[in-house]
């Protein structure tokens, strides 16, 4: 290696020292707004992680983005390689949308046993009045991840939680409008009176029913969900290829008026054509 590569390697080196230094110590005072975007990211990610019982720490995952920021310009600035710089957009976001991802795939797997669980409860209650004893009756025979969320709700009423308090909670942490609808028939039926094994038998029916179109209506979409993939990468695959192959073919866009004008009116399209395109693909039963 020759002392002008050698050179480079030492300045990208201190650069990506001192951007983490930079980072370490703005992060570190609660007067800047640094530290306030920090703290709201942390909190965020912390409140993910509980959700689906992960033993990780937001401020962990933070730190890894930060270095692997920090690596990924670094090798970029001493390459000289622009699609290196591509990879800080995963980098940013890729660990929210995992994050997203596991929790959606958690409530899907809750959403199948659910018209099960509400049986099962449903059986419960016509051998003891309680819900919180037909609850108790019911929790180990479920599959997880359902069975962990039941679980916490009865700790949450062992803890002094009305049977409401628990079941609320239990409808905030997963989010789901299916179990939102069985959790809301158990509790006006439990308010109002009235024959409760009955009302839950027939509220599993219809969850079953509302399953059963749901998967229809994602069948019937999916192929215009893969389009708009297409459609949202496309463009950017068709830049860097043009890009790759011919340095500076763009160039011309950017060296005048009529060019920014092209670039800003061909980017709105686009984004009006993601969202129109996913305001029809969000077919609600």
């Amino acid at each position: 290696m020759t002392e002008l590569a050698l050179l480079k390697v030492g300045a990208v080196l201190l650069l990506a020292i001192a951007a983490l230094l930079a980072v370490f110590v703005t992060a570190r005072d609660p007067g800047s707004l640094p530290y306030r975007y920090w703290s709201l990211y942390e909190a965020y990610l912390n409140r993910k992680l509980r959700q689906m019982f992960l033993a990780t720490h937001g401020r962990l995952i933070i730190w890894t983005q930060v270095i692997a920021a920090a690596a990924c310009s670094g090798l970029g600035l001493l390459f000289q390689q622009r699609l290196l710089y591509l990879a800080l957009l995963p980098i940013a976001a890729g660990p929210a949308l995992y994050l997203e991802q596991l929790r959606q795939r958690r409530v899907r797997a809750i959403e199948a046993k659910i018209d099960g669980f509400v049986l099962t409860l449903a059986n419960a209650l016509k051998a003891t009045p309680s819900i919180g004893n037909a609850l108790a009756y019911t929790q180990p025979l479920l599959a997880p991840p359902l069975d962990v969320e039941v679980g916490l709700a009865l700790k949450e009423m062992r803890l002094g939680n009305t049977v409401e308090q628990a079941m609320l909670g239990m409808a905030g942490r997963i989010r789901s409008m299916q179990l939102d609808a069985a959790l809301s028939g158990m509790l006006i039926g439990r308010q109002v009176g009235g024959d409760l094994p009955k009302i839950l038998e027939k509220t599993a029916e219809t969850l079953r029913e509302m399953a059963r179109l749901q998967g229809v209506v994602r069948s019937k979409t999916a192929e215009g969900k893969a389009q708009l993939v297409v459609l949202a990468v496309f463009p950017a695959l068709i830049l860097l290829l043009f890009d790759t192959v011919s340095r500076g073919y763009f160039d011309p866009l950017a060296r005048s008026v009529v060019g920014w004008a092209v670039i800003a009116i061909s980017v709105a399209l686009w984004v009006a054509s993601l969202l129109m395109a996913r305001k029809v693909l969000a077919v609600d039963i």
